[in-house]
């Protein structure tokens, strides 16, 4: 074993310049695959292809700890390198923590049917939270060293020196890194012009990322002020359907305790808006009774109240919910579905968004057209006034926005469906 160590650090200092170089392009196809996966246009641009750059994803993040690996066994001679090093020593303990960080939470997100939501959904926010540190701090790092790498003197490996033999000269390997000069050094300002691109670079970052992330904090980790993350989002409700509708007792006591987690704003359009005159909800197709109802008629509808959780196929949940709406069940019995009806097809108010159930999953007792969460009108960021709830499947079946329920024969392949995922949403088994 000793030996095969010695073989793996011969010419250490090249090895390591090569696996910071490395590393560097995982973690760049890492944040590009990643923001492309959670950014609302492009889910909705790249269709299948997000699939596969979900899969890419995957595979270079796997892929991420081999370096790691080829690191810790380099790691001894390094380590003696950066004994008067405390900041750089520092710098690679951080470095290393991020990128295992990154690794752990991301396979137990690749696994989330296996570990299950609770777990899923912690991982979720420590993968998150080391992106909002780890990018900053690497882009950070990336540009204040670009110029400071190309200076052999300052390099925290020292190069390796074999004695000159039979007329060779003297060969020397050397990595990037930032160390000391050999030799006496010349007395340096306290406070240098590097130091200052530095500084102003840090500050930058800053400025730029810090409200974003703040803003991911608030949301992430409770209440600021008093005000949930969805008290916030029917503040800024772009519906104006007029009159709001009034709850239930067990829905204004919030049976349930309260919603526990945070929703995710994914759409594969803008958001739409709705006011009384261009709203209405239609149920049409193979049944026996067609209905078009407006707001004030679809308010008057007998609603029950129901506590499920919500569980989205990207790795997140929401649970406790209280949803307050009419079951599915009760509003196909009203309208009376004709024997050659095989499908329910479910219309979102985007004008692009389907998908759809099977007659026996849309009889499911929890399946319900829900029009109040926690006691509360649910904005149109949430899918709002209206959005079907499929508490047993995965949130791209709640159909967001929701204005049309069409009884159909024969089969519809929905929106994400046509994408690549699968038809049947059920959670843990899709």
């Amino acid at each position: 074993m000793k030996g095969v160590l010695e073989r793996l650090r011969k010419g250490y200092g090249k090895k390591l310049v090569a696996l910071h170089t490395w590393n560097g392009w995982i973690i760049v196809i890492l944040a590009l695959t990643g923001l492309l996966l959670v950014g609302g246009f492009w889910r909705g641009l790249l269709g299948e292809g997000r699939v596969w750059l979900k899969w890419l994803h995957i595979a270079v993040g796997v892929a991420s700890v081999l370096p790691v690996i080829y690191y810790l066994l380099l790691a001894g001679k390094h380590w003696k390198q950066l004994r008067q090093k405390p900041w750089q020593r520092l710098n690679v303990i951080v470095v290393l923590a991020l990128l295992l960080g990154w690794f752990g939470s991301g396979v137990l997100l690749w696994q989330f049917k296996a570990v299950g939501p609770r777990v899923s959904n912690v991982a979720l926010i420590v993968h998150d939270l080391l992106t909002w540190i780890g990018l900053p701090y690497i882009i950070y790092h990336s540009i204040t060293r670009t110029k400071w790498l190309k200076e052999p003197a300052r390099r925290s490996i020292k190069p390796e020196a074999r004695p000159a033999a039979a007329g060779k000269k003297a060969e020397v390997v050397a990595a990037g890194g930032a160390g000391s000069q050999q030799g006496p050094s010349s007395p340096q300002p306290v406070y240098t012009r590097r130091a200052f691109i530095r500084g102003a670079i840090g500050v930058g970052l800053a400025v730029t990322v810090g409200p974003t992330f703040l803003k991911w904090l608030g949301d992430s980790f409770g209440s600021i002020g008093g005000t949930t993350a969805v008290d916030k989002l029917l503040e800024e409700n772009a519906n104006k359907l007029v009159p709001n509708p009034v709850p239930l007792p067990d829905s204004a006591q919030i049976v349930g305790g309260g919603a526990q987690g945070r929703f995710r704003i994914y759409t594969v359009t803008d958001i739409p808006t709705f006011t009384n005159e261009n709203w209405s909800f239609t149920i049409d197709g193979l049944v026996n009774n067609k209905f078009k109802w407006n707001w004030e008629e679809f308010l008057k509808l007998k609603r029950k109240v129901q506590v499920s959780d919500f569980h989205c196929v990207t790795g997140w949940s929401v649970y406790n919910n209280t949803w307050e709406g009419i079951p599915l069940r009760e509003l196909l019995q009203q309208a009376g579905v004709k024997p050659n009806a095989q499908t329910v097809k479910f219309y979102s108010g985007d004008g692009v968004y389907t998908d759809t159930l099977t007659l026996d999953q849309a009889n499911m007792d929890d399946v319900m057209v829900a029009v109040m969460h926690d006691g509360k009108p649910i904005p149109s960021d949430l899918g709002g006034p209206v959005r079907l709830i499929v508490p047993k499947m995965y949130a791209y079946k709640s159909v967001k926005w929701l204005n049309r329920i069409e009884l159909i024969e024969g089969e519809h392949v929905g929106y994400w469906e046509q994408r690549g995922y699968s038809n049947d949403a059920w959670v843990g088994l899709s």
